[in-house]
């Protein structure tokens, strides 16, 4: 099935192997996207730092001559006109150590060897998507609210998607690096709203993103009888030493454990690593609460 981008954007794939390459060129091409390729990692990081705008997504695999895929995604993310890129890894390795590697250096997507049409689909799609959020929630942090830098002690309340992404904004502005904390509190402030307060499981969001139907999902249950009373309860608390944000939802609560790192047999998922992402990248500590409806983020100050 042939699916236009939302938002068509533009792709730089990095693959040495001439048929692989037309195959992503193809497929993606199907979908609306622009792509442009580069078969050797070095020539791609030349492309990459001469035009750092031009690209919204990068797929790469892992085996490049000259520069290999992790080197390439390292100077990428080491970067900081490049390093909101999503990076996409097309990979055969699912080994445990190979996976924390590419995380640690700031892979959040894979998708396999041999190619799985719908599976990259589904991937580039939220990637691209993720993309868009990641330069609007830069953008308002950016304009910044020097006032946020004060604020001491807070309680908020959040329904909608678009309320948790505005609170997000305003709480990592009261951090000392707000690029840093923005999107671990995105994550979890979305998660308590469609995962906590709207019921959709994991596998569900993974229908609903291969059919394209997430967002409206969404409001469709934040219309529901059942869920248009909820709201994901915020406390924000400032001394001299740390900031603790605790996130309380209306949900049963969930195994928290098994996302807290990226599990290798998760990897070719299209989500799925938010929580460990802000684990690995924005918080000093995360702590879950049983049964799983509350988190403590704490990032520190002294």
């Amino acid at each position: 099935m042939t699916r236009v981008a939302a938002r068509p954007a533009r792709i730089l794939v990095v693959e040495d192997d001439p048929a692989g390459r037309e195959l992503l060129e193809h497929v993606l091409g199907e979908d609306g996207y622009t792509v442009e390729s580069e078969g050797d990692g070095a020539e791609a990081w030349r492309r990459l730092e001469t035009e750092p705008t031009r690209f919204a997504v990068v797929l790469l695999d892992w085996e490049l001559p000259h520069l290999d895929g992790l080197a390439l995604l390292e100077r990428i993310k080491a970067a900081s006109a490049l390093e909101a890129i999503p990076v996409i890894f097309q990979t055969a390795r699912t080994d445990r150590d190979s996976v924390l590697a590419a995380v640690a250096a700031g892979a959040a997507y894979f998708v396999p060897k041999p190619i799985d049409r719908e599976l990259l689909r589904t991937v580039v799609a939220a990637a691209t998507a993720d993309h868009g959020r990641s330069l609007a929630l830069q953008e308002t942090v950016q304009r910044g609210e020097a006032a946020a830098s004060t604020l001491v002690a807070g309680d908020f309340r959040v329904r909608t998607i678009a309320e948790a992404t505005a609170l997000a904004t305003l709480l990592s502005r009261a951090c000392p690096d707000p690029e840093r904390t923005l999107v671990g509190f995105s994550e979890l402030l979305i998660n308590g709203v469609e995962h906590g307060n709207l019921g959709i499981t994991y596998q569900e969001k993974s229908a609903l993103l291969a059919a394209q139907g997430w967002a409206e999902e969404v409001e469709r249950r934040l219309a529901s009888p059942d869920h248009r009373d909820k709201r994901v309860v915020v406390h924000f608390e400032r001394d001299d030493e740390r900031i603790v944000v605790t996130i309380t939802d209306c949900g049963p609560g969930f195994d928290w454990q098994r996302f807290l790192t990226i599990s290798p047999d998760r990897i070719f998922h299209a989500h799925g690593r938010g929580i460990a992402m802000a684990n690995l990248m924005s918080f000093d500590r995360l702590e879950y609460v049983a049964p799983g409806n509350r988190v403590i983020a704490t990032v520190d100050l002294a």
